[in-house]
């Protein structure tokens, strides 16, 4: 079991083929003169945005929010607006030369099965499987030695690919499956409730659904979460009071049985509830932000058995991931901000009793289960390191892995005596091992069928001194035999923030970049996991500048190195990590060529007006709580910060319509004020991505699309005209 954040990182897919060192070909003076021309005309001609006269007082001090009006999502205006700012980029990006090229090679590179590890339910192994090109992963299943036959494949439940499949989860004894899928990449989601044999639906959808799991329990019933439905827009309304509902199978949605949240005191944004593998206890946790949660459990095989508090305070990240009868194992970072496993008796369950199973190291732990065993996943500078433990806390073996990456730690049921892990880094596809938790002997289960030889590749890590003097680890990733000259194109890409860790892992897309000579660099930011609690922590409200000079001083880092240079560097990054790609590129505009914001959190002085966003405020603090805080946010939200007679990098924003996590309008002011206020020449685009979210789901042609667009914009903004190899 392993928690995420609500705001995570848009996930990326891999691949590519290795080929000798090439640079990107530049152009001439005469084709400069040309080129330039081109990028003028097509990047200064934007789509007249109305100002409104809208200020709001913050202690006293007035702030204008003239494009207030980009935030009603369902005003035919907006409507409007995205479609013009649509046809003015995609005229501007149909005039690349190499776009078309650059989409076929992503599909070629993209185009191989792709298949996960196994698992079992009922009398069935399952897999999830993608024939290459295919939008949406389908789910796969065979009975014994068996033919495997289709069981869920989600590119039927829509036309063009945009309904996908979130979570899968199976009864006690396997006889019957529940899964949410989200339409348009909204996180609202329905969940259907299906005869596993038979595939027949058994009754009307859950709809509504938002920011929640499913957890059977036995075969009765499941618990589910979700907020009471918004007044107004439901992909920008405020939604806050999350609630834990439990459906028993055969009764109507209406009638659930509200289990926690809603009616407390105490404001939960985000409340989950899950079950132990032995139907015993009903775990609830329920959170005010992104960080730190209060913990309950119920002893299920006692009738009406009240919900008995493990923490009622919200500063740990506190959660159960196994029990032995009564003895309860809980990961938590209380008192330890790297983490640790602690055991408890459930009948006296407060911190006051807590005793250290796996003890609290050097290193940040993430831990699961499966075998019979515990697994102690550790970051060392992001890389991972696995060890595996007994019931009894005595440490069993390190558990041999490939090389320097990051592994998916070992889970499973605790009757399973093979359990699965994949490993990666930025330049080896991912690679699935099998593991037998008795001889502690890993073998490959399966091999990427990505057409790539990590062989050709090279991706060390270097650590950089900060503004303030931390030192900061960074992967670069580059083909062998790269000269170090300063004009190597290079996307520098970050996220810092909410305790998530960037770990080395492979990616279709950037293996392009990779292919065509670029170079892939990927600091660990604070603000981070990558180095606990504290480094999170030193990345957050009014240390938030520290992400931002972190990022700086990378890219500073690369040109004094001979990577690249101003001229051939672009920042890149999503939902928080757009934040700081429009904190970076707004601060210090000279520093790179090209700014890539995706998703981003650009209006810091509203982000938590919408939706989800006040449950940020852990990270970020909000403008009302105090005159320091606001003036801090003031000082380098994106949207606020945009002056006026700047050179600023040429700018592609890119967002979605359908975004219910970070709304566009964020991006829709942030284009907004660029376009009004760019001094330069360069482009200020935004590519609004319709049908779509904040990127779990997206279908494959919508990303290869979108990446062929990214790395076109990258590159003829950079001077390249001709492809390595075209």
């Amino acid at each position: 079991m392993r928690k995420l954040s609500i705001l995570a990182v848009a996930g990326v897919l891999a691949a590519c083929s290795g080929e000798s060192p090439e640079a990107p070909q530049t152009m001439s003076t005469a084709e400069a003169e040309t080129h330039s021309a081109v990028t003028e005309s097509s990047a200064l001609i934007y789509p007249q945005t109305r100002k409104d006269d809208v200020v709001d007082s913050y202690f006293g001090t007035q702030v204008a929010d003239p494009y207030r009006w980009l935030e009603d999502d369902r005003s035919e205006e907006t409507e409007a607006w995205v479609k013009a700012q649509n046809q003015v980029t995609f005229s501007y990006l149909e005039q690349i030369p190499y776009r078309d090229s650059l989409k076929e090679r992503l599909e070629t590179l993209w185009n191989y099965e792709k298949v996960g590890s196994p698992f079992k339910e009922g009398g069935y192994t399952y897999f999830y499987r993608n024939d290459g090109l295919q939008n949406q992963y389908v789910v796969w299943r065979k009975k014994g030695d068996g033919e495997a036959e289709v069981f869920l494949d989600p590119n039927t439940f829509s036309v063009d690919g945009t309904t996908s499949l979130s979570t899968l989860k199976f009864s006690k004894d396997g006889s019957i499956a529940a899964y949410s899928v989200s339409e348009g990449g909204s996180d609202w989601r329905k969940i259907y409730i299906i005869d596993a044999e038979t595939k027949e639906v058994l009754e009307e959808p859950l709809v509504d659904v938002k920011f929640s799991g499913i957890s059977w329990k036995g075969n009765e019933g499941f618990y589910y979460s979700s907020y009471d439905k918004p007044e107004g827009s439901e992909l920008s309304a405020k939604t806050d009071q999350h609630k834990l509902y439990y459906h028993k199978l055969g009764q109507a949605q209406a009638e659930d049985a509200l289990v926690f949240g809603g009616n407390d005191e105490q404001k939960r944004r985000y409340v989950s509830g899950y079950v132990t593998e032995d139907d015993r206890y009903l775990v609830i946790s329920g959170s005010v932000s992104t960080s730190g949660n209060d913990l309950f459990i119920r002893d299920l095989s006692v009738a009406d058995a009240p919900l008995v508090p493990v923490l009622t305070d919200f500063d740990s990240d506190t959660y159960v991931i196994e029990n032995q009868g009564s003895k309860l194992f809980l990961v938590t970072n209380r008192d330890a901000p790297n983490k640790k496993i602690v055991t408890v008796d459930a009948a006296k369950p407060a911190p006051e009793n807590w005793q250290d199973f796996i003890p609290e190291t050097d290193n940040v732990l993430t831990a699961s289960t499966g075998g019979g065993y515990f697994f102690a996943e550790y970051m060392v500078d992001a890389l991972s390191r696995v060890y595996q433990y007994d019931y009894n806390g005595k440490r069993v073996r390190e558990i041999a892995l490939p090389g320097p990456g990051s592994v998916s730690s070992p889970s499973g049921k605790r009757e399973d005596k093979t359990l699965y892990y994949s490993f990666t880094n930025y330049k080896t596809p991912s690679t699935i091992f099998a593991f037998d938790v008795e001889k502690g002997v890993s073998d490959i289960y399966r091999e990427s069928g990505a057409k790539f030889d990590p062989a050709g590749y090279e991706s060390k890590q270097v650590f950089f001194t900060s503004k303030d003097g931390t030192k900061v680890p960074m992967m670069i990733t580059y083909k062998k035999g790269l000269e170090l000259n300063g004009k190597n194109p290079t996307i520098l890409y970050g996220y810092g923030g909410f305790n998530v860790s960037l770990t080395p892992s492979f990616s279709i897309a950037n293996a392009v970049w990779l292919e065509l000579g670029g170079v892939y660099a990927v600091p660990n930011l604070r603000g981070g996991g990558e180095y606990g609690k504290r480094w999170h922590n030193a990345g957050t409200k009014l240390q938030k500048q520290n992400v931002f000079d972190d990022f700086i001083a990378a890219g500073e880092y690369l040109i004094e190195q001979g990577y690249t240079s101003s001229d051939y560097l672009a920042i890149r990054g999503g939902s928080n990590g757009g934040l700081l790609v429009g904190a970076v590129m707004t601060q210090r505009p000279d520093l790179v060529k090209v700014a890539l914001p995706a998703v981003g959190v650009m209006d810091m002085l509203r982000y938590h007006t919408f939706t989800a966003g006040a449950g940020w405020a852990y990270d970020y603090g909000t403008a009302e709580q105090s005159e320091e805080m606001f003036e801090y946010l003031k000082g380098y939200s994106p949207v606020h910060n945009v002056k006026t007679g700047v050179n600023y990098p040429a700018t592609l924003v890119t967002t979605a319509d359908h975004d219910d996590r970070v709304v566009p309008a964020h991006s829709f002011k942030f284009a907004a004020e660029l376009q009004d206020k760019q001094q330069g020449v360069a482009p200020t685009l935004i590519r609004i991505e319709t049908n779509a979210g904040h990127g779990a789901g997206t279908p494959v042609s919508k990303t290869i699309e979108q990446y062929a667009d990214i790395f076109g914009f990258t590159l003829f903004n950079m001077g390249v005209t001709e492809l390595p190899g075209s």
